[in-house]
């Protein structure tokens, strides 16, 4: 059984791990180094801003960001942005993903959200298919600007 937790600074080198353990992640992630942790530290001191892991025994098996955001658009709706949804590829298919999406709901819920965002990449074909499943709906077009 898989059990989520937030995340620790000793987990980061495992969610790196996790964030290049596939096509995507493997071209734009690096070996964890003293930058993922200073990041890690800058997310937990914000206080809005969680990485979530899932523990199979001592293995961590799944992670993801949660990020609580208040705003005016909705009805002054709270939202709960999510982000860097992995599974470890060779649990792929087991039903973890849908334990974490559903962990997510629950913590977006206790803070407050009235609705729960994500963005994929267009070639994540599959993740389409599973975030649809969900419930999730493909409702908006995102753009992104690197500030390099």
């Amino acid at each position: 059984m898989i059990r989520f937790r937030p995340a620790n600074a000793e987990d980061v080198p495992a969610v790196v791990a996790l964030l290049t353990d596939d096509v995507l992640g493997a071209g734009r992630e690096r070996q964890a180094d003293a930058a993922y942790l200073a990041a890690f530290h800058r997310m937990r001191d914000e206080g809005h801003n969680h990485l979530i892991v899932g523990e199979d025994g001592d293995r961590i098996v799944a992670t993801y960001q949660i990020t609580f955001i208040s705003g005016l658009s909705l009805r002054a709706a709270r939202r709960a942005q999510v982000e860097s949804v992995r599974v470890a590829s060779d649990l792929r298919g087991r039903g973890i993903g849908a334990a974490l999406m559903a962990d997510a709901e629950e913590r977006a819920r206790a803070a407050g959200c009235g609705l729960m965002q994500l963005t994929t990449n267009r070639s994540r074909a599959d993740a389409h298919r599973f975030y649809e499943r969900l419930g999730f709906t493909p409702s908006h077009i995102g753009y992104k600007r690197e500030l390099s």
